[in-house]
């Protein structure tokens, strides 16, 4: 099955998507751009909260590609105690150069997933390389949310090689950025390991808060898209 992560702003909106079913909480501030990070002091009041109960995910933030700052930030959510702590792929920078420094943060037990961006033309090949750094997943996800949807910037074919060749890497794998309800089947399809929503699951824009009905109704969708492609 593929599984549902839910973006959220707060520990509320992580309380209401946790019992609405989310398999993965992911600490995420929309108001901060793209990967907009928690404070650290939240997140920990959130693993204390939730991480008994919960899979939490969280973002280091919209940083550039530098490695120095990467593993900082990396070691940082790692150490609140989140299952998962998301690094973004921007544009710019030695993507190689950072998948090997942050290899000492996965080398120390952090579960890291590196999130490519769709819309800047994220190389695949990159894929091995974080792999052999002990990353635990990658995901795609768009950096300019303004700019439309996942399936806007990359085809299903591209969007297919990615789940296959991060799959055999044996990392977990996500797509993200913008999806609606339609986006839904067939990206189940393609059988990823989760698919992530944030804009679908609330009232209004990804910056209005969490709609525990639109939250069922993505999770219902998701689940029988699941079951179809099982």
């Amino acid at each position: 099955m593929t599984w549902l992560l839910a973006s959220v702003r707060d520990l509320a909106e992580a309380e209401l998507a946790w019992a609405g079913g989310a398999e993965l909480v992911d600490l995420k501030d929309p108001d901060r751009g793209a990967l907009g990070a928690w404070p650290e002091g939240e997140l920990r009041r959130a693993v204390a909260h939730l991480g008994e109960r919960a899979v939490l995910s969280a973002t280091t933030g919209d940083l550039p590609m530098e490695p120095a700052g990467l593993v900082t930030a990396a070691r940082a959510t790692a150490a609140t105690g989140v299952a998962y702590v998301k690094v973004g792929f921007f544009a710019g920078g030695d993507h190689a150069a950072c998948a090997e420094a942050l290899a000492a943060v996965a080398a120390d037990g952090a579960r890291l997933v590196a999130v490519l961006m769709a819309d800047q033309r994220p190389d695949l090949d990159l894929l091995p390389r974080l792999a052999a750094a002990g990353f635990a997943g990658a995901m795609l996800d768009t950096a300019d949310k303004r700019a439309g949807g996942l399936r806007r910037h990359m085809g299903d074919t591209a969007l297919a090689r990615f789940v296959v060749t991060a799959q055999a890497q044996g990392l977990l794998c996500g797509l993200a950025g913008s999806l609606g309800l339609a986006d839904i089947p067939p990206l189940a399809a393609l059988g990823p390991d989760y698919l992530g929503f944030r804009g679908a699951l609330c009232r209004g824009d990804r910056t209005g808060s969490l709609d525990p009905q639109a939250l069922a109704t993505v999770r219902k969708a998701l689940h029988t898209a699941g079951r179809a492609a099982a």
